[in-house]
């Protein structure tokens, strides 16, 4: 485009944050069409609390939030719930349940009853899914296949709650170099195989770019998941990575991913909801809130949806 036309239409256009590199499309307006399936994960703006973020979404048009239990008790879940159905968004997800690894029985006790309250929460949040990090090796441990049974056998006793209460529970998968700490779900793979063993209706996975974007059969395990992708999540992820690589995590466009083989596989799987984007960034995080979602709107249209 012409810095002319530029010129002539400077207030939708600005600077990405945080590369600092000029915009390369104008910020579309509310009700542009491009927006329809667009979430705004709410850690992305960190800083926001749960009114701010209702706020920023419904200003720019974003229809969809993800919204995270800690901002949620902040703001309290009735207040919460009331803010985001005033404001006509669907609720793409709640982050997040899981850590289901511990082998103590009081401390596996303790995680049950909390995700039951994550289960709860969902519910009342009318929530697509509750996102599941389903836990690392324990404390001194090193038994990882032990460390999975658990998790199965938690979600034996936490899923006929969830079906009782009509939430959907999505299994993520994490990178790898989460596995120890975070998440021993490391592929798509891993974690169709283990959703499949209860009704599609109440477990199903998390498509996330950042964790599955470098796995060779990833096409091949979203085609297989099917009707049980619950939630597609993305970023990018940056290299070099920063020392914490909890932060790895980038504006569309400013990493490595290709998303159309991703977005594709996902569309082809049947996939029609919420595309939610969720950035771990210290960067982002202190970046102006408004300056955020704008970017990740525009980068939303040229890197996800071509």
């Amino acid at each position: 485009m012409s810095g002319e036309s530029r010129a002539g239409d400077a207030g939708r256009y600005g600077v990405d944050v945080p590369s600092g590199r000029p915009a390369s499309i104008a910020t579309p307006a509310p009700g542009d069409a491009r927006l329809a399936r667009l979430s705004l994960n709410q850690w992305t703006t960190r800083h926001l609390g749960v009114a701010e973020a209702v706020d920023g979404c419904a200003r720019f048009g974003i229809p969809g939030i993800g919204l995270w239990r800690q901002q949620v008790a902040d703001q309290g879940l009735a207040a919460s719930a009331k803010l985001v159905r005033d404001a006509g968004l669907r609720v793409s997800s709640l982050c997040r349940g899981g850590f289901l690894t511990a082998a103590d029985p009081a401390a596996s006790a303790s995680a049950l009853d909390d995700n039951r309250r994550a289960i709860d929460e969902a519910a009342t949040l009318n929530a697509d899914c509750l996102v599941l990090v389903v836990g690392g090796l324990p404390d001194g441990s090193r038994d990882l296949a032990g460390a999975r049974s658990r998790v199965a056998e938690a979600l034996d006793q936490l899923v006929p709650y969830a079906l009782d209460t009509g939430v959907r529970l999505a299994l993520e998968p994490l990178h790898p170099m989460y596995c120890a700490d975070r998440a021993v779900l490391s592929t798509l793979g891993q974690a169709v195989d283990l959703a499949s063993r209860w009704p599609v209706e109440a477990v199903g996975v998390v498509v996330d770019t950042f964790h599955v974007w470098w796995d060779p059969d990833v096409t091949a395990q979203i085609s297989r998941a099917g009707d049980r992708v619950a939630s597609f999540q993305v970023c990018d992820f940056l290299v070099p990575l920063p020392a914490d690589v909890l932060l790895g995590r980038g504006m569309m466009g400013d990493g490595v991913i290709d998303f159309r083989p991703l977005s594709d596989a996902v569309a082809a799987a049947g996939y029609t909801g919420p595309i939610e984007v969720e950035i771990f960034n210290a960067d982002v995080w202190a970046a102006d809130g408004d300056e955020v979602i704008a970017t990740l709107i525009r980068r939303y249209i040229t890197e996800v949806l071509f």
